[in-house]
């Protein structure tokens, strides 16, 4: 639980940052086709090695990267723009044809960018559940290959990605872990094929009742090595769940002989390469998750990307060696609520219902700058679906009514106060999804990572980090 004064600073908070976004308005910005693609963003990269066959002990990522302290206050950024800070001059963008509703032909709606080639312009979008917690996961294999990156809390603090790809066809992606509440809604927002390792029962009786069960792919519904690509790869060091890795050219071809592979949009996002005008600085941006998990993000202005660091150390794909990276970063507050009505009584797991829905606030982070708006997920009808509970049979499961529904592949859509939609860079997009954006900073200056680093060097401790007194705990969940 939230202590009653944060509560207080974090309400105060978002009916400023509330506030302050419905009183932006339009300016102006021109609007620029995307007729180029960014270096090494179409490209795929070579796998490090074939799934299908298991790679001896010399090829298995070294856990390089393990936890330590968590940094202290002295590396915290100290010019901190909070969401109540509203840049001066108003963002607005003008029309392009570029989203999010309308793309031009051969354009990925996922990246503002012209497909690399036919074959992904025909396939459809794929949603791989990767984990992302404890430390030992780290690094993974090709999450910068992926087009859209969602990262999400699985449980007290614990965060999962729920990686995106098109673009590119990976031939090692993983670790490959379990499928959450959430999922259900990505895969309708995306008309996406959904990749994961298991689930808990409740979940699993939600996916096989669904009406997008044909596109889900999983060991728990029996799909294989050989045939599906969702492989094993022993590791020393790693606990069993966290080896298990997929093969996405397996995994396509076996969803184009069930017919399920057809190349559908996913519209929402909005794409330009010009900037919209004003927005305030950000070359930092940390997200704390209860002390269990973070993210630093700094604006690499050379390349004009943002890179990642986990725990205070650069987070790098075992695919490419190189740090996580985007283009853009799109921060979501989004309601978490519990559902212990989906399982059992007595049960010390559960699913949290990240609430992607409706609409709530939003940042937008790019090319050095960001922008405050909202983020929206299109109602087209208010129809009551239905959700079963553990003991009820199908015939008897209760109604639960939401406030609204969508079509499949309406996405998320990120808007400024007047309707707006916020332009994108075109290219790879991180979306963070959070409880409040009290545990999100954005800074002018960039922390000293390499200072930071060394600190945590000079002082490091095995006593592993405990989750602030009030915040939510990791409980056990199947897988």
């Amino acid at each position: 639980m939230i202590d009653p004064m944060r509560r207080v600073l974090l309400v105060s908070t978002m009916m400023l940052f509330a506030a302050a976004v419905l009183m932006t308005g339009p300016g102006s910005a021109q609007s620029v086709a995307v007729q180029v693609t960014l270096p090494g963003t179409n490209t795929p990269r070579p796998a490090a090695f074939a799934t299908n066959t298991p790679v001896p002990p010399t090829a298995t990522p070294t856990a390089t990267f393990t936890p330590s302290l968590t940094p202290t206050a002295t590396f915290t950024p100290s010019n901190t723009p909070t969401p109540s800070e509203t840049p001066t001059n108003t963002p607005s963008p003008t029309p392009t044809p570029i989203g999010p509703i309308s793309y031009p032909e051969g354009v990925n709606t996922l990246t503002g960018l012209p497909f690399p080639d036919e074959a992904s312009m025909n396939r459809r979008n794929l949603i791989v559940k990767i984990s992302n917690y404890p430390p030992v996961v780290r690094p993974q294999y090709s999450v910068n290959l992926a087009d859209v990156v969602y990262e999400v809390e699985a449980e007290g603090g614990v965060t999962r990605f729920a990686a995106i790809f098109r673009s590119n066809m990976p031939e090692h992606v993983g670790s490959v872990r379990s499928a959450r509440l959430s999922d259900l809604e990505l895969i309708e927002m995306y008309n996406a094929l959904l990749a994961y390792s298991g689930t808990s029962e409740p979940i699993q009786r939600l996916i096989l009742r669904s009406p997008y069960v044909y596109q889900f792919f999983s060991p728990l519904k029996g799909d294989n090595c050989e045939e599906a690509g969702f492989c094993r790869f022993p590791q020393e060091g790693k606990a069993f769940e966290h080896t298990l890795y997929l093969d996405t050219t397996q995994l396509y071809a076996l969803a184009d002989q069930r017919n399920v592979s057809t190349g559908y949009p996913a519209r929402g996002f909005a794409f330009n390469e010009t900037a919209d005008q004003g927005g305030a600085t950000a070359n930092d941006i940390f997200i704390d998750w209860y002390g269990q998990t973070d993210a630093r993000w700094q604006y690499d202005a050379e390349s004009g990307h943002y890179i990642r660091w986990t725990d205070s150390k650069p987070h790098i794909d075992a695919n490419d060696g190189e740090q996580l990276w985007a283009d853009n970063l799109v921060i979501i507050q989004v309601p978490h609520e519990r559902r212990p009505d989906l399982f059992a009584p007595g049960v010390n797991y559960e699913s949290l219902e990240i609430q992607l829905w409706g609409q709530g606030p939003a940042v937008l982070v790019r090319d050095g700058k960001w922008y405050q708006g909202f983020w929206k997920r299109e109602c087209n009808n208010t129809d009551v679906t239905v959700t079963p509970t553990i003991e009820a049979e199908p015939a008897a499961t209760p109604e639960i009514q939401r406030d609204c529904y969508s079509r499949p592949g309406t996405a998320l859509q990120l808007m400024y106060g007047n309707n707006q939609p916020m332009m994108m860079k075109p290219g790879r997009t991180w979306v963070s999804v959070v409880r409040g954006f009290g545990d999100v900073v954005l800074s002018e200056q960039a922390a000293d990572m390499e200072a930071t680093i060394a600190y945590l060097e000079a002082n490091a401790s095995p006593t592993p980090t405990a989750t602030p007194e009030g915040g939510p705990t990791a409980t056990p969940f199947p897988d």
